[in-house]
């Protein structure tokens, strides 16, 4: 590749070996980016501040923040599964983005994008807190993304489902003929995004080429969200 589209652009990918991390590694190592490579649950005192200070500059922040989706009846929803779905993927991004962005509101450069969940698009039976969480994640990437875009810093969102990934599509469960005609039935395209297909676009919303979007969501997910 002659001119790599983030060639020694610094990203910091959290739960690097979770969700898209792995990949997002890979991909946005092969365009020329210097990845920070995270692997901690983020959910301790101090631990994303730790983190911070450890990665220097950071040119992107790619908030990949993952929990095993709960499928509880909403009426069975504890106090206790509803405070994980948020501990896990609202309360660290919150932290992340006030860590990051006044360095970057500084240098008037710097991207974060989010990869968050379809399920907040669109409603899904036994899903309520993680979509509710989800949602969150959405609704906040909107709200910053128009208050720092000002700055040159740009925030989006990607808004994914049925895209090949290790921690809600695994092996086992694409193998499922259950989990097959549901793909057929539900998602047009007809088949699971590929995971490269995905990063790919991570990569471009995170390169210079992608400084016009500002506080958007965009659905990955074959056409089972329309919008």
């Amino acid at each position: 590749m002659s001119n790599p589209m983030l060639s020694g652009k610094r990203v910091l990918v959290t739960h690097a070996d979770q969700f898209m991390g792995p990949v997002l590694c890979d991909v946005f190592e092969r365009h020329g980016a210097v990845v920070i490579r995270d692997t901690d649950p983020l959910r301790a005192p101090g631990a994303v501040e730790a983190l911070v200070a450890r990665a220097g500059q950071i040119d992107a922040l790619v908030a990949n923040l993952a929990i095993t989706a709960p499928t509880t009846a909403v009426t069975d929803v504890t106090d206790d599964e509803w405070q994980d779905c948020f501990a896990a993927l609202v309360h660290p991004l919150a932290t992340l983005c006030r860590a990051v962005l006044p360095a970057m509101i500084e240098r008037r450069a710097g991207k974060i994008l989010v990869m968050g969940s379809a399920s907040a698009l669109r409603g899904m039976k036994r899903a309520s807190s993680y979509s509710a969480a989800r949602g969150a994640q959405l609704a906040y990437v909107q709200a910053v993304g128009v208050e720092v875009a000002p700055h040159n810093v740009q925030v989006n969102a990607i808004a994914q489902n049925f895209v090949d990934n290790p921690t809600y599509f695994p092996p086992e469960v694409q193998a499922n003929p259950r989990f097959q005609e549901r793909l057929k039935r539900e998602v047009p395209l007809g088949r699971l995004v590929g995971a490269n297909e995905d990063a790919e676009f991570a990569a471009y919303l995170c390169s210079d080429a992608a400084n016009c979007f500002v506080g958007q969501v965009f659905p990955v997910c074959g056409g089972w969200v329309p919008r």
